[in-house]
This record gives structure tokens, C-alpha cells and sequence, in this order.
């Protein structure tokens, strides 16, 4: 990991402006930060000298505040034109942010068992990888179904030969399975988890003869990717 410094929108009040984290430490906007913004807002486009020029201080002054309030979004910048006011709100920029989440930005590892595994064998890896969905794939590693809690479940009640019951008996198979890629946008794989009312999606790569399973996007994923953005730090 490289050092660096992360700035993004942390709160907004009616206005849209208030605090920024800075390093993932909350810091209220100067009461020069926020003159600039209500200058761009009323000139803009405007260079940084004539913003200068307002302030009675120097462009160089100016630049680490400029460069804040760019990278937080509360600004946007042309060469030789100069600053727009971006008119969003806090929530707005957090909207923003997470519609450019990706799938292969927050996926986790799959845990899959081959379809002549049985019942046993699934319920065994579904504790063990402590996961609320299992993929099924066949020998040579193609997806071809999908086994839920509630599967499995359904499967042991009343069933005391769990060993010798394989596990494609009771999935659910192609091409009934709702898939999503790595570079699919997060939200998108959110809703249809929604959609579906499903716990996990399994992330695949297609190929010539199917899909091969390489992570899974699920609920947690999803909270977590909320989590960071509001936090502004990896969790």
C-alpha cells in the first residue's frame, strides 16, 4: 500500500457544504473554503487568479484549498477556462461515488462443491466457509447450479441418508442462475439481488463451453461498500 491522502464529502447541511475527511478524519470546510465555493457559485466559470483577486491573496495561496475543494467535488476545473461550481449536493456526490463501484472492486472468494458431492458434503462447506450460498460446478469446473440455505434445509428435514443424496438432485440448475461479471457495476448486482430476493450472486468469466465461478458478490458485500464510502476507509 502507498501512503496517501484520501479527501471526500463526509456531511452536508442544507447548502451543501460542511465537512470533508482528509485521511479518513472528519474536518470542517474554512470559512475560506467555503467563501470560494459561494464565488465560483455566483462567477463561475472563474480562473484561480480572479478567485485570488476576491480574497485579496495569492494564487498560490489559494492552490491547496483549490485542490481540496476539486477533489472532494465540490468544484470541477477546465484548463484555461476555470472553476465550475458542480451545483451537487453531499448526497448527490455519494451517489455518485458508489454508481462507480465495481463487482471486482468488493467480490469475496466462491466456495464450490462438485455435483456428485452430497448433502453432507455441501452442508459441511457451507459452515466451514461460514457463506449463505454455494456454487455447483461440474468436473471440469463449470457452474451448473446453485444451492441455497433454504436448499439444503428443505433436504435434511427428514432425511437421515445425507451422505448418499448428491447434491445435483437438489440445486438449482442452469439457466436458471443469475450471474453477474467482475466488471459489472456494483448497484446493478445489488438489484438484483433485490430482484431475485436471493443472498449471493456467483461473479463468473464466460467461456467457450460456460461459465467459470472466480468470486461472489453477496449481502455483506454490498453493506460493506456502503460502509467504506460513508467511513471513507477500507473496513
Amino acid at each position: 500500500m502507498f501512503p496517501f491522502l484520501t479527501y471526500s464529502l463526509y456531511n452536508t447541511n442544507d447548502s451543501g457544504v460542511s465537512h470533508l475527511h482528509v485521511g479518513g478524519e472528519k474536518v470542517e470546510l474554512s470559512d475560506r473554503q467555503n467563501k470560494i465555493i459561494e464565488i465560483v457559485k455566483e462567477n463561475g466559470p472563474i480562473t484561480g487568479e480572479k478567485i485570488a483577486e476576491q480574497l485579496s491573496l495569492s494564487r498560490a495561496t489559494l492552490r491547496p484549498d483549490l485542490a481540496i475543494l476539486t477533489m472532494a467535488g465540490y468544484l470541477d476545473a477546465r484548463p484555461r477556462v476555470g472553476y465550475f461550481y458542480t451545483g451537487k449536493t453531499g448526497t448527490e456526490l455519494l451517489t455518485k461515488k458508489v454508481k462507480q463501484y465495481k463487482v471486482k472492486e468488493f467480490q469475496s472468494v466462491p466456495v464450490v462443491v462438485k455435483e456428485n458431492q452430497s448433502v453432507y458434503d455441501a452442508i459441511s462447506a457451507m459452515f466451514l466457509g461460514d457463506v449463505g450460498t454455494l456454487f455447483v460446478v461440474d468436473e471440469e469446473g463449470y457452474l451448473t447450479g446453485v444451492l441455497s440455505r433454504k436448499d439444503l434445509l428443505r433436504a435434511s428435514i427428514g432425511n437421515q441418508e445425507l451422505n448418499a443424496v448428491p447434491v445435483h438432485i437438489i440445486m438449482t440448475r442452469m439457466p436458471n442462475i443469475t450471474v453477474c461479471y467482475a466488471n459489472d457495476l456494483l448497484i446493478e448486482a445489488g438489484k438484483k439481488l433485490i430482484d431475485k430476493q436471493i443472498d449471493g450472486l456467483p461473479v463468473v468469466k464466460e467461456l467457450k463451453d460456460g461459465y467459470q465461478v472466480i468470486g461472489r458478490i453477496t449481502k455483506t458485500n454490498i453493506t460493506k461498500a456502503f460502509v467504506e464510502l460513508i467511513l471513507d476507509e477500507q473496513v
